[in-house]
């Protein structure tokens, strides 16, 4: 971070609540190794600390994530030797820390929440959407699949003919439909997104912690489910970076043209 710029993470708190925002609008939150390790301690900071009962996270105005920076994933592609193991083992961290953190998080969703960053929103215990927050698995656009949790998030959320739609598909869930479909908890104007987040995790702090962090382990049956399906996209996901058709996903998505997938 050079004088005068923004941290491309900020931590806040408001009472018993930890804001934690995504700060790289330039690039729409994209996430870089860099920047998941920074929400990474983020988090692991507001597990220790007693005096935060709950934690919001959100994105800068106009973004909640748009995923992994696509130049990552190239650098991974052409660095080889493990080096996209060791990157997708930060990104993978970063949703199982959050679910087995034992308290409640809240996604504040404003705009895209785009591949992982859709992982991320689905990893928080409760979702409210701004009018213009959106979902979208977009992993198979760049022949890819999830790994951040999205096939096991989505899944228990929705049922297996919804999750498959959205991941095989990549279908966007736009802020309504997400609504109606148990995704979030409300929907709100963009401008009081986070503020809506912040009288939710409000609320939660309220309650009683020892209470709220046994509810949350016994429904992700202490991330055990989360642990066996973190791994087989971790499998998956670092076969399918070796394809041919990743790679042209990828070049494709940064020359701004349609792929031409052709099963290799």
């Amino acid at each position: 971070m050079t004088a005068g710029s923004i941290p491309e993470v900020l931590v806040q708190d408001h009472g018993a609540v930890r804001l934690v925002r995504l700060q790289r609008p330039s690039a729409k939150n994209a996430l870089t190794p860099e920047t998941v390790d920074a929400l990474s301690s983020a988090f692991s900071d507001a597990e220790s600390a007693s005096a935060v009962r709950a934690i919001v996270l959100s994105g800068v105005p106009g973004a909640f994530c748009s995923g992994a920076d696509v130049r990552i994933i190239a650098q991974e592609i052409e660095a080889g030797g493990g080096a996209a193991g060791r990157v997708l083992d930060r990104f993978q961290a970063l949703s199982l820390r959050i679910v087995k953190l034992p308290k409640p998080v809240v996604a504040a969703v404003t705009g895209p929440a785009v591949g992982f960053g859709a992982d991320l929103a689905l990893a928080c215990d409760f979702r409210v959407f701004a009018e213009s927050g959106y979902l979208q698995e977009k992993f198979v656009a760049i022949g890819l699949m999830p790994d951040g949790g999205g096939s096991y998030f989505l899944t228990r959320l929705l049922g297996p003919a919804r999750a498959l739609e959205m991941l095989m598909l990549g279908s966007r869930i736009d802020a309504a439909q997400a609504v109606s479909l148990g995704l979030a908890s409300s929907l709100t104007a963009d401008k009081d997104a986070e503020a809506a987040a912040l009288a939710l995790a409000t609320t939660l702090a309220a309650g009683p912690p020892l209470s709220l962090a046994r509810i949350k382990a016994a429904v992700h049956e202490n991330a055990a489910a989360l642990e066996a399906a973190l791994l087989r996209e971790r499998e998956g996901q670092l076969a399918l970076l070796e394809s041919a058709d990743a790679k042209e996903g990828v070049r494709a998505f940064l020359e701004r043209r349609a792929p031409v997938f052709k099963g290799h």
